[in-house]
This record gives C-alpha cells, sequence and structure tokens, in this order.
C-alpha cells in the first residue's frame, strides 16, 4: 500500500476536482496545456455512470470559470459503455453539449481492444454533433493502420497516438519496443502527410528526437500536433524544449478516489513500470 501511494502521489492529482484544477492552474503558468481524467473505469451501474457525467460536466463549468488551458478524456466505460449502448450514449451527448457550452473539446480515451470498434463508433457518432471531439490509437495494434486511413475521409480529425499499455495477444498486436517504436513513427508520418492533427503521447525519447527530425523533414507546421505525456514522469529536459521549440504540451492529469486501483492496474498491465518508478524514487 505505501509503495502503491508513493506512485499515486507522484502520478495523481489528488482525490477531489479541487485538488485536481490547483494543479491545472500551476500547469498553465508553466506554459503547459492540461486534460483532466477522474480515474476509474467499467462502471456498474446506470446511477453511478450518471454520477461520473456530471462530474465531468461540472470540470467544464470550473475550467470556463476559471480561464483554464484544459479539456476532458474520458473513457467509455467509465461513462456507462458496459452498461448498455444507451446509457453510454446518453451521458456522451449529456457531455458534448457541455463543451460545445463552455466551447471545449472532448477527447474519447481508448481502452483495450475488445472496445475499439464500439469507441471508433462512438466516435463517429459525436462527430456529427460537434467537431471539437478527438480519439485515441495505439501504436501497438496492427489494425491501427487501416483505422487511420479510414480517418482520412473525417475533416477536422484530432487524435492521440499513443503505444497502447493493455496486454494484448501477439495476433493483434506488435510484440517488442523496436517494433512497436517503428510503427508509432510509420502512423506518425502519415497523420502528419495527411494533414491530421496529432497529439503525440510518448515518454519514449527514440521517439521524441524521430519526431522531431520529421517535423523538419516534412515543415509541420507547429498547429497541427501537440506532444502529450502523463502528470508526473520526468522526462528529462524534453518538455522545457518543447516550449522553447514553440510547441504545444498537454500533461494528461488523473485524479480521484480510485488512485489505488488505477495505480495497480498500471503495475498488472505493465509490470516494467514497477521498475521505472522505484529507479525515479531512488534519484530523488
Amino acid at each position: 500500500m505505501s509503495f502503491v501511494r508513493a506512485i499515486a502521489g507522484r502520478y495523481v492529482a489528488g482525490e477531489t476536482p479541487e485538488e485536481a484544477l490547483v494543479v491545472v492552474k500551476e500547469l498553465n503558468k508553466k506554459g503547459f496545456s492540461a486534460t483532466l481524467d477522474i480515474l476509474g473505469e467499467h462502471t456498474k451501474t446506470a446511477e453511478a455512470a450518471v454520477a461520473i457525467t456530471d462530474q465531468y460536466a461540472g470540470l467544464y463549468e470550473e475550467i470556463k470559470k476559471q480561464g483554464l488551458d484544459c479539456n476532458l478524456s474520458i473513457k467509455p466505460t467509465h461513462i456507462g459503455l458496459d452498461i448498455g449502448e444507451n446509457c453510454v450514449s446518453e451521458n456522451l451527448m449529456k457531455l458534448l453539449k457541455k463543451a460545445a457550452k463552455t466551447d471545449n473539446f472532448l477527447r474519447i480515451d481508448m481502452e483495450d481492444s475488445t472496445l475499439t470498434d464500439q469507441t471508433i463508433e462512438l466516435w463517429n457518432h459525436c462527430q456529427m454533433d460537434y467537431l471539437k471531439v478527438g480519439i485515441v490509437f495505439q501504436a501497438y495494434l496492427y489494425r491501427t493502420e487501416n483505422d487511420l486511413k479510414n480517418l482520412i475521409k473525417n475533416s477536422g480529425a484530432n487524435f492521440r497516438l499513443c503505444k497502447g499499455i493493455y496486454q494484448e495477444s501477439p495476433d493483434i498486436a506488435i510484440q517488442g519496443r523496436r517494433k512497436i517504436n517503428s510503427n508509432f513513427l510509420k502512423l506518425l508520418r502519415f497523420a502528419f502527410e495527411y494533414k491530421i492533427y496529432v497529439g503525440i503521447a510518448t515518454h519514449d525519447l527514440e521517439i521524441l528526437g524521430n519526431s522531431y527530425a520529421m517535423i523538419a523533414e516534412l515543415n509541420i507546421p507547429s498547429n497541427m500536433f501537440e506532444f502529450q505525456v502523463l502528470y508526473g514522469v520526468p522526462m528529462s529536459g524534453w518538455l522545457e524544449k518543447h516550449l522553447e521549440n514553440g510547441y504545444k504540451v498537454r500533461i494528461y492529469v488523473p485524479y480521484g478516489k480510485d488512485w489505488y486501483e488505477y495505480s495497480m492496474r498500471r503495475l498488472k498491465e505493465n509490470p516494467n513500470i514497477a521498475g521505472y518508478i522505484l529507479k525515479d524514487l531512488f534519484r530523488r
């Protein structure tokens, strides 16, 4: 418990909206944008899903009220996907209306591969009502290249590109860091060449170096991408380097009472995180 709390203390922005918004305000002062995520997924009841949706809606109001540079990221299972299509659709529409009212952006997070088709379908449905909504694609899935090709048809598309953290079968997911990195860069090039706005979400220094080279090679304007990182993860000076180059940096800020479950899931999904965090703790 003490080890997991040490993880949460650095990588989770408190348990309440008030604590998280203070963190966002401080990040904004340093020149960073943010996206807020309430911890939790696979909500079991419709009442709980509605309660989570209302919390997100309240965040949009507070972000507007405080003039923060911050949007929201939501997991479909957190707002009712496991409960039923009607439940998640109603809650998602509620959030889209609130995003439109407050002139903000909504990111639909991607979960494990069993939910990819449903998540894309939800995103496509949202696009018919509100354009300022994005999705996430995972570089380790073989299918992602085709998913991106379908994105070309969608004018003004916006997606976050990450490696993917869930344990997936070799039948559907690339295995090994080198191969995943190579596909990440292939997908990034595709986004750049087809002028799709992309959030480059990685802490991998090799990918960052190659991303910089690609941006220079293709002469990509800074308004066609942003770099995204998790709150609390040290980046060896890269965050400051991004800002110095005039590149937007968005920090993914999770908060909530499910910090223990969140931290344990991250450890189970990727045991290497434990070693990384231990090294980081000892460096401090």
